[in-house]
């Protein structure tokens, strides 16, 4: 028997575990986080990386932070302000030839007009179906999904997610069943007859998923990517003034007030599990910590594959965890630059260098790039979105100097034939910023410093098994009722008062915060008189 002056006991202090630290602090239980870095935030933080530039060195934009989150935890009156995106993307295809989407549905209708009338007047149709989709999608975010031999409970909430579905017409149920099950390509092929305009609209499908967009299933990581909202405006993304750190110091300040307990530098090892129980957790240091429930802010595979002996897991566990995938293909780039860049289709600093800039002219542009990863390690001409955005944020650089964001694809997590990223991330580097040279000449002269996060990189940085930055592939068999794994998609471990709060859980990859309120929501539910206080 152990003394337990700690309630609650959170592993890593992510955005998820700031959220699901408040609601549980809020409810009145003790609780402390365990950080291994020096700083709070987990992937969504902002750091110096060269003398005098700051920048969100891993996560980097913001769309599906959930409201009632925002709302919660006073995020607003604590100082979180987003500046929207004036155009969602832009795609400089060469040749002189370019598209800007976003700013409005007449603003986007009006660029791809130039390439095709058909497409044009078929995107709000387009816009209607995926808005379908991810009116359910807001809906479920902040709802444990049905788990198997919860019965009752599983009985209930999918009852109440058939009843949402229900409510669509047949053509739109038609609709959003090909979202879940087809390829990126395929559902686009379907929609639009622009290779240009499927790019735009294909690049949110390999985000993040070390995949082709014709890889079946693709196409739900698009949807994933437009179910938020920026000031109250759905679909949107943005830039939070100070940096993707800011949410998480803003949080950590509610954390603060609400009671929580936050220890920097204190990486945790090791579970402690007596007769299938989570009892405490062993540091790096030799410290045990004992509390009533342990919560996982890290990923499944880096909980279960390195902090929990295999021996203290039920068998049929261990054979579900050995199949989930990790490896999202992602390598991050965070660039000092001593000017802005000029891109050779569309010269000039306006509104598309606020954009996300997307480097990747086609589909078959983006199946090239996997393609060559999964031959050779990585692609010869990688898939790049730049991100500039001091443009809108000057506390991040020096006058007239900028901060870029470059959140690139596609890299294999694990190299073949023995190779190592150690050895390879210099040549990687190269490949990506020849990308950029090639659309924008002279941009390798604007480079002051640089930090380059390969997926070994965020794997030893962030914690991010195989550099995977939604914590586990989002394919439909890691999706819902089936995240983790089929048994635990109520945050729930397979060890007694072990319980998960990361984005490895329902509803994913992404800085939503949904995955640390829903855990909350379970440990506090398990609370029967406190389940009914939970808003």
């Amino acid at each position: 028997m152990h003394a337990h002056p700690l309630d609650a006991l959170i592993i890593g202090g992510g955005h998820n575990g700031l959220v699901c630290a408040y609601y549980l602090a809020r409810a009145g239980m003790k609780v402390r986080i365990l950080e291994a870095r020096g700083v709070i935030g987990g992937a969504a933080v902002t750091e110096e990386f060269h003398p005098g530039f700051h920048n969100s060195t891993a996560s980097y934009t913001v769309s599906l932070l959930q409201p009632k989150i925002i709302t919660d935890m006073e995020l607003v009156k604590r100082g979180y302000r987003v500046i929207e995106r004036p155009r969602s993307n832009f795609l400089p295809l060469g040749g002189g030839e370019y598209l800007l989407v976003g700013g409005s549905l007449a603003a986007t209708q009006q660029e791809i007009a130039r390439f095709s009338k058909t497409d044009a007047a078929r995107l709000p149709e387009y816009y209607d179906m995926l808005e379908s989709a991810a009116v359910i999608l807001r809906d479920l975010a902040l709802e444990i999904p049905p788990n198997a031999g919860d019965r009752s409970r599983s009985l209930l909430a999918g009852i109440r997610t058939a009843r949402q579905f229900a409510r669509l017409s047949v053509l739109k149920q038609h609709e959003i069943i090909k979202l879940f099950t087809l390829s990126a390509r395929e559902l686009l092929d379907q929609w639009f007859e622009s290779a240009p305009i499927k790019a735009a609209f294909g690049f949110d499908a390999i985000v993040g998923n070390y995949a082709s967009p014709d890889t079946p299933g693709s196409a739900y990581v698009l949807l994933h990517h437009v179910f938020g909202e920026v000031n109250g405006k759905q679909g949107q993304w943005g830039h939070v003034v100070g940096g993707m750190g800011q949410i998480t110091q803003l949080m950590a300040e509610a954390c603060d007030e609400a009671g929580v307990e936050i220890s920097l530098e204190t990486p945790v090892a090791k579970l402690l599990v007596e007769n299938s129980t989570a009892v405490g957790i062993c540091t790096a240091n030799g410290e045990q910590i004992h509390a009533r429930k342990i919560i996982a802010n890290v990923g499944p595979k880096l909980l279960y594959d390195r902090l929990i002996d295999a021996a203290d897991l039920p068998d049929d566990f261990r054979q579900m965890m050995a199949g989930y995938r990790c490896g999202s293909g992602s390598f991050r780039m965070n660039l000092a630059l001593d000017g802005l860049p000029e891109f050779t289709d569309l010269p000039g600093n306006g509104d598309h260098l606020k954009s996300g800039i997307i480097m990747a002219p086609s589909l078959d542009y983006m199946n090239r790039a996997y393609q060559d990863a999964r031959r050779w390690g990585w692609s010869r001409k990688p898939v790049v979105e730049m991100l500039i955005p001091s443009l809108v944020d000057d506390s991040l650089a020096p006058a007239d100097q900028h901060v870029a964001s470059l959140f690139c694809q596609q890299f294999a997590p694990e190299l073949p034939t023995g190779r190592n990223w150690n050895e390879e991330r210099d040549a990687a580097v190269e490949a990506i910023l020849t990308v950029v040279e090639d659309h924008a000449p002279g941009f390798r002269k604007l480079i002051l410093g640089q930090m380059a996060l390969s997926p070994l990189d965020l794997e030893r940085k962030f914690g991010l098994v195989g550099g995977d930055i939604f914590h586990g592939r989002m394919s439909l068999d890691q999706l819902w009722a089936a995240r983790p794994v089929v048994g635990s998609a109520n945050y729930k471990g397979p060890l007694k008062h072990l319980y998960m709060c990361g984005s490895g859980t329902h509803p994913g990859g992404g800085v939503t915060g949904a995955p640390g309120h829903n855990a909350a929501k379970a440990v506090i539910g398990d609370r029967s008189f406190l389940g009914r206080w939970f808003g």
